[in-house]
């Protein structure tokens, strides 16, 4: 599994927003210079959470984006999930749409392997909140 450019972009963000919780709304501008991203990168990344209602958003002047939830409510694998096209199977194999599985599945021995590696990295990403990341407290 490699991680985009937009989910790891989509994670700092959320990050942020969590951070500066004590502001009302945050500004795309003031993410975008906090966190180096493009003003433009940035627009597609808040969409894609906005749709999944991650965030709430607000127009005018005093506007921009605030978590609709709090930190500890948020789990990174969702929120790589949004983000990510391809999915986050480690390797093609283990996807669950059938046309992902090869004719050889049924007798492979490597199979329950990456199916096994999978779920440990997905329960990882499942388990790590937002807060915890914050905390620094990385569960292992």
């Amino acid at each position: 599994m490699i991680i985009s450019t937009k989910g790891r972009y989509a994670l700092r963000v959320m990050l942020d927003l969590a951070q500066n919780a004590k502001e009302n709304y945050i500004s795309l501008k003031a993410i975008s210079e906090r966190q180096e991203i493009s003003l433009k990168y940035l627009e597609s990344i808040i969409g894609a959470l906005n749709k999944a209602g991650f965030v709430k958003s607000l127009r005018g002047a005093n506007g921009g984006y605030k978590l609709s939830r709090i930190p500890k409510e948020y789990n990174v694998g969702e929120i790589l999930r949004v983000t990510e096209n391809n999915g986050m199977e480690l390797v093609k194999c283990t996807g669950c749409k059938s046309d992902t599985l090869c004719s050889r599945a049924d007798n492979c021995l490597t199979l329950p392997v990456w199916i096994n590696l999978n779920n440990i990295v997905n329960s990882y990403l499942d388990n790590l909140s937002l807060l915890d990341i914050l905390n620094q407290d990385y569960k292992v």
